[in-house]
């Protein structure tokens, strides 16, 4: 046979891919010129980046962070030649960033929010990255439920013992009638039990070990503040002439700092530089004499009801009674819009339905109104008195001291944390087979669905007090929280039901195979894979409801929005807008993108592909 001459019978070399198609050339050559059209899109794009970055970097880039107000920031433009506008005025983020993030948290306690933030980090790193850390932090992260309120609340250290008290007991009751009457009673009964305790015992009990240390400690207490006040109003005066001489040295700065705007060359900016540390110094020294004057006047207080509480327990006894003598004395007519509405607001009422009523009986109801008054102001002075005597923890804080980037991400968290939970509830409730609990469930669902979430904020700051008891203190955060909790509970439970539906039937037979009760089954078998197919929704959900805080401003909550509103209210820093909201969005980005990392981070953990 002829040899065949066109075939090859050796290998050639193996040559380097051609320089077009590798490296950046390569890669802008596919994915940015690939074709004609493509390439008129990427310049067109690339060509509005470039505007866009252009206008905001020229804007972005100004050396205004050490001015003191609007006006400042103004004049070191002016003295670069720029327009007022057309720079940033970083001087607010600077002087206000501390209160974004704290709101009017008192300045020498704001260890205790970082320290309950970074605390959170230990307690979640068990359920996020639970192969990484010791199992036994997990009894840390159920702890940490308890000593977060506590340290952002403040207060004796008895209430959360308290609380973690009720659990105990509500578990106990779940044991013990489980195993005598079955689990459907337990779980009624225990729940009744824990809802009983909540309700009347703890604070009985609270009351008492109240009341039994502060007599113990009530003679050491008097003494330790007659030595103390001194010494604090000593500091206070001290404090007061140090501000003063802070303020004259500012504005003799500042009348220098006018000449210096006409002089150029800098000479502005370096003497706005210069006064800078004496601001800092000042405001330091003010929130300072702020919390002094606060101490002197608790402290003040303090010792005049310890040296009352004697005289006050002796006549509490009888204000109790004349008011009780004084309630009964009054008409039926009286008594009985009395009963149904309590003492708040009565007068009014009887005027309106009982237009002639006399004038004996209206000052029979005045005198009894202030009897009533008398013995409740009696009984909250020496519950106070022996509360703060008593008190092993720390200084309490009230709600509406909260604010900025620490009351979103507190509603925030806990919102996130009792949503999920509540929402795998609903979502086995709706696919449940018994029509009560399903009928419950679908209605609920469909009814916060329908309603926008700044509708349910407005009914827990104006509806939700009414239906509590009389006197009750309902604190506003919790009440957001529980809002924005059934809220986000209710979108949860459609997210995790669809990662139910996505599941074969094969899953549900394999469960009931091995002989597995129903919630067993859920616990080993269905839930965890339906919750690895949700990841993305979950996730999705948390950002929302994280971005959603931003709601509270609009019933009177400082978050980061409602603060941006009263920074700008100030004269200083009047017309203020794009650099406060950039810092706030900055702030919610880096909290949403790291939930989206995780997310993914997750997923590729979990391999949630089919494949």
């Amino acid at each position: 046979m002829a040899d065949i001459g066109f075939v090859r019978t050796e290998m050639l070399p193996e040559q380097a891919p051609p320089a077009s198609s590798v490296g950046v050339i390569g890669w802008m050559r596919a994915n940015l010129f690939s074709s004609w059209f493509n390439a008129i899109l990427t310049i067109v794009s690339l060509t509005a980046i470039w505007y866009v970055l252009s206008v905001t970097l020229a804007w972005a880039i100004a050396p205004t962070w050490q001015a003191g107000s609007l006006s400042e920031c103004r004049g070191i433009l002016h003295e670069l030649g720029r327009e007022g506008d057309s720079g940033a005025c970083w001087g607010v983020i600077r002087d206000r960033w501390v209160q974004m993030l704290f709101g009017f948290y008192p300045a020498d306690l704001y260890w205790r929010p970082i320290l309950a933030f970074v605390l959170l980090g230990v307690a979640l790193a068990p359920v996020l990255f639970a192969d990484k850390v010791p199992t036994r932090l997990i009894w840390f992260t159920a702890l940490y439920p308890f000593l977060m309120p506590w340290l952002l609340w403040g207060g004796s250290v008895w209430a959360p013992l308290l609380v973690i008290a009720g659990f105990v007991l509500g578990y106990a009751l779940l044991r013990i009638i489980s195993s005598w009457f079955g689990s459907l009673i337990g779980i009624i009964l225990a729940s009744a039990g824990v809802v009983l305790w909540f309700l009347l015992g703890m604070g009985f009990v609270n009351d008492g070990i109240n009341k039994t240390i502060g007599k113990i400690r009530i003679d050491s207490a008097a003494q330790a503040l007659q030595l103390q006040i001194p010494f604090l109003e000593a500091d206070k005066a001290n404090l007061e002439a140090r501000i003063e001489a802070l303020e004259d040295y500012i504005e003799a700065a500042l009348e220098q700092s006018d000449g210096a705007l006409e002089q150029g060359g800098g000479a502005y900016r370096r003497s706005i530089t210069d006064i800078a540390p004496k601001r800092g110094e000042l405001k330091s020294a003010r929130i300072e004499l702020a919390l002094l004057k606060s101490a002197v006047f608790d402290s003040q207080t303090l010792l005049r009801h310890i040296g009352e509480l004697p005289d006050l327990e002796a006549s509490l006894p009888d204000l109790n009674a004349r008011a009780e003598e004084m309630r009964l004395s009054l008409p039926d007519v009286v008594s009985k819009i009395t009963t149904e509405n309590g003492f708040e607001a009565l007068k009014t009422r009887i005027s309106e339905e009982e237009p002639d009523i006399s004038l004996e009986i209206m000052r029979a109801l005045e005198d009894t109104l202030d009897a009533e008054a008398k013995a409740a102001s009696a009984r909250a002075t020496i519950d106070k008195t022996y509360t703060e005597v008593a008190r092993i923890g720390f200084r309490p804080v009230g709600s509406r001291k909260f604010g900025g980037m620490m009351l979103s991400i507190t509603i925030g968290v806990v919102a996130i944390a009792c949503s999920l939970p509540l929402g795998i509830l609903l979502a086995l409730g709706r696919k449940s087979d018994l029509f009560i609990i399903k009928a419950l469930c679908v209605g609920f669902i469909e009814f916060i669905r329908g309603v926008p979430l700044i509708t349910l904020l407005f009914v827990a700051v104006t509806l939700l007090q009414i239906f509590m008891p009389p006197r009750t203190n309902f604190d506003i955060i919790l009440r957001v929280i529980i809002m924005a909790t059934l809220f986000a509970s209710a979108y949860m439970a459609e997210v995790i039901r669809g990662g139910l539906a996505a599941l074969p039937k094969g899953q549900y037979e394999a469960a009931d195979s091995l002989g597995l009760d129903y919630w067993r089954a859920q616990r080993l078998i269905i839930m965890p894979q339906a919750l690895k197919i949700s990841i993305p929704g979950i996730v999705s959900t948390f950002i929302g409801l994280f971005k959603d805080t931003t709601l509270v401003s609009i019933i009177g909550l400082l978050d980061p929005l409602g603060l941006s509103n009263s920074i700008r209210a100030n004269p200083s820093w009047n017309g203020i807008l794009w650099e406060l909201y950039g810092f706030i969005a900055l702030m919610f980005f880096v909290f949403c993108f790291a939930m989206s990392r995780y997310s993914m981070y997750l997923e590729r953990k979990l391999q949630t592909d089919s494949h």
